[in-house]
């Protein structure tokens, strides 16, 4: 299969081409896209160099899938360009997301949202992805009301200029290029993820909201998030409660997360166990601990959620899709 990876040179698409590689994903031919700058470099992919092509070129490659990590823009005004050229388009970016015409898909929750005629599916938000393994479960046993999610997000969201901010100022370096965020994250935390909006909150703490929704299939879900980045590498976390709609026993909460698809519980408190971003760190798992009743409300509980953003946020979520594609043949 001809496969496209746009933004084959940032961090994600980097991550995206080794997840394809690790799942052994069916590639015949590998188009690795960049901007003008990056075009003649060569990628490795299965011990094979690979040209970095432009976007015009790859649209008439004619790849029967395009993974897309490139930023927002490049989606809305390449993505349907692919599409009218018979590519499958998986976008990474937020720019399709809440179009109420495009899938928007967790392969472990809803990927029978995804028709043959959609050409364009949206991977959903880093945060909202390892949010959701952990809460469809109970929202179809339990009902959710209410959830109310803290977030603590690595910089590897933000890009590679935030991760060269991070390791300059832990090494005391003047960092010449320009800064990823307006404060130092070196031994700091920044309530301050993505833009602020009108209402006080920023796009990615209403991308919760929106994209929980939808890929919920609920709108009377409500939900409030604070955004927060850490100077941490290897995943974001999540401190969550969550009202449910009925009763539940605390046995039978952690027996329905231990069958949910894609997700490992780390639980024993005792022991010092609980989920970390070491522990996440360049695996394809959601992990969940922390699991406890909210004793200052019914029909509530706690969890902490932790996941690796670059991989399960981003690269494995996207690769998983286009297995989906693959599997039912929807693509071939």
């Amino acid at each position: 299969m001809k496969i496209a990876v746009v933004g084959a040179t940032g961090l994600v698409g980097q991550k995206m081409l080794k997840v394809l590689e690790e799942r052994n994903f069916p590639v015949s031919d590998l188009i690795p896209v960049a901007s003008e700058k990056s075009v003649g470099k060569k990628v490795v992919f299965k011990a094979k160099e690979y040209t970095i092509v432009g976007l015009s070129t790859a649209v008439d490659m004619k790849p029967a899938i395009a993974i897309f990590s490139a930023g927002g823009q490049i989606s809305l005004d390449w993505a349907h360009r692919f599409a009218r050229n018979g590519t499958f388009v998986i976008d990474n970016s937020s720019a399709w997301r809440m179009d109420p015409n495009i899938p928007l898909v967790v392969p472990e929750i809803n990927p029978d949202v995804i028709g043959k005629t959609d050409r364009i599916i949206a991977n959903p938000n880093c945060s909202t992805i390892q949010l959701l393994v952990a809460l469809a479960p109970l929202h179809k046993a339990f009902g959710i009301k209410r959830v109310v999610v803290s977030t603590y997000q690595s910089v590897t969201g933000t890009g590679v200029k935030a991760v060269q901010q991070l390791e300059s100022e832990e090494q005391s370096l003047t960092n010449d290029s320009a800064d990823a965020y307006p404060h130092p994250i070196h031994h700091n935390c920044l309530p301050h993820c993505d833009s602020f909006l009108d209402n006080g909150y920023t796009k990615e703490e209403m991308k919760l909201l929106n994209e929980t929704r939808k890929i919920l299939r609920d709108e009377s879900i409500q939900l409030t998030a604070t955004a927060v980045r850490v100077p941490v590498i290897g995943g974001h976390s999540e401190s969550v409660n969550i009202e449910l709609k009925n009763e539940f026993e605390l046995a039978e909460v952690k027996a329905l997360l231990a069958e949910a698809p894609g997700l490992t519980i780390l639980d024993k408190p005792e022991d010092n166990l609980y989920p970390m971003p070491l522990n996440a760190h360049e695996k394809d798992e959601v992990f969940v601990g922390r699991i406890r009743k909210d004793n200052s409300c019914m029909n509530a509980l706690n969890i902490w959620i932790v996941s690796d953003n670059l991989r399960k946020g981003a690269a494995t979520n996207a690769v998983q899709i286009a297995e989906y594609l693959f599997i039912k043949k929807i693509v071939s």
